[in-house]
């Protein structure tokens, strides 16, 4: 930050806009925010700048200096993506100062937004920016199911069509190597393999945003790959086979067996694996078999779910008590 505005002869052409916090008009603010004196000062030159729309170097030095003191400072870095493109400043050069942003901000929604902001142009990005996946992965070792960075990945997937990509593949996979319950990797996966890929805002399931689509059709592949199919089943068994309890690979089935159109049925051998008597080795495996059962054996399936009620997932057990409900009903 320039150590003080005020002094620095660069702005003695500003008249600083101040904070109003509603007592310039008389009124007794109930509970005033202690801004430090520096960006007090430094939103007030922002303020001046943004009323007379200055597309300046001085400003663009001013907008680094406020996210450096509130990053979370949403106005800013709209401000600054209007002052780069109008300079037609090296946007990688902006991006590699983003970088060490983000790196020291793990947790930054805006950070983020400027991001995606400045890779939409198409001028400056007609494809992907070579080193964006290097970087995407440095920011998961941080934090490998950081929302912001995953929700940013599934836009540039979108964005530059990479559902095919060859890396976002390895890098998924390595995501889920190094932790299998990571429940973000799994979902960019069934993005990348069965998630529609017109230009549709929604990265989850195939018509899931159409009222017009029964409820069994949502999530429905018009075309199945048939050899992907069982490459994903077979993937999410190997998975399910290292850390039978966790339910994120037995999620990844259901939705893989739905896409194709296919019925729980199909897994049952393997599932019964997991449920052996009173031997259970995966409750998910337990509410499986209860999926299966409830489409016509019911009294064996209000068994397995009385077996989650009372002893397997019992902090559920108003649930598993309502779908016991819902088998009487139907039978």
């Amino acid at each position: 930050m320039a150590e003080s505005y005020a002094n620095d002869p660069d702005w003695a052409n500003i008249t600083p806009i101040e904070l109003d916090d509603g007592s310039q008009s008389g009124a007794m603010p109930l509970a005033t925010i202690a801004y430090p004196s520096e960006y007090l000062e430094a939103t007030s030159y922002l303020r001046a700048v943004m009323a007379a729309n200055e597309m300046s170097e001085r400003a663009l030095k001013l907008t680094k200096d406020v996210i450096s003191m509130n990053p979370a400072h949403y106005t800013v870095w709209i401000y600054r993506a209007k002052i780069l493109f109008t300079l037609n400043k090296d946007i990688l050069e902006e991006l590699q100062w983003l970088n060490g942003v983000s790196l020291k901000y793990l947790k930054n929604y805006q950070i983020w937004h400027h991001r995606q902001v400045l890779i939409s142009s198409k001028a400056h990005f007609p494809t992907m920016p070579a080193k964006e996946p290097d970087f995407l992965m440095e920011m998961f070792a941080q934090d490998s199911k950081n929302y912001h960075v995953w929700t940013y990945r599934h836009w540039l997937v979108r964005h530059f069509k990479l559902w095919d990509s060859p890396r976002e593949l390895e890098d998924v996979e390595a995501l889920i190597k190094a932790d299998v319950r990571n429940n973000s990797a799994w979902n960019h996966r069934y993005m990348l393999r069965f998630g529609p890929r017109d230009d549709v805002p929604d990265a989850g399931m195939v018509n899931a945003g159409n009222a017009e689509i029964s409820p069994e059709e949502k999530g429905r592949l018009p075309v199945v790959d048939e050899d992907l199919v069982d490459a994903e089943l077979k993937y999410a068994q190997e998975q399910i086979l290292w850390a039978p309890e966790n339910r994120s690979p037995w999620w990844y089935a259901r939705g893989v067996l739905r896409a194709a159109g296919r019925k729980l049925e199909e897994w049952e051998a393997f599932v019964g694996r997991f449920v052996d008597g009173d031997v259970v080795k995966s409750s998910h495996a337990v509410e499986w078999l209860a999926d299966v059962y409830g489409e016509g054996e019911k009294g064996r399936a209000v068994e397995m779910l009385t077996m989650l009620k009372e002893k397997y997932d019992p902090i559920r057990k108003n649930y598993w008590d309502y779908r016991i409900r819902q088998l009487g009903e139907v039978a």
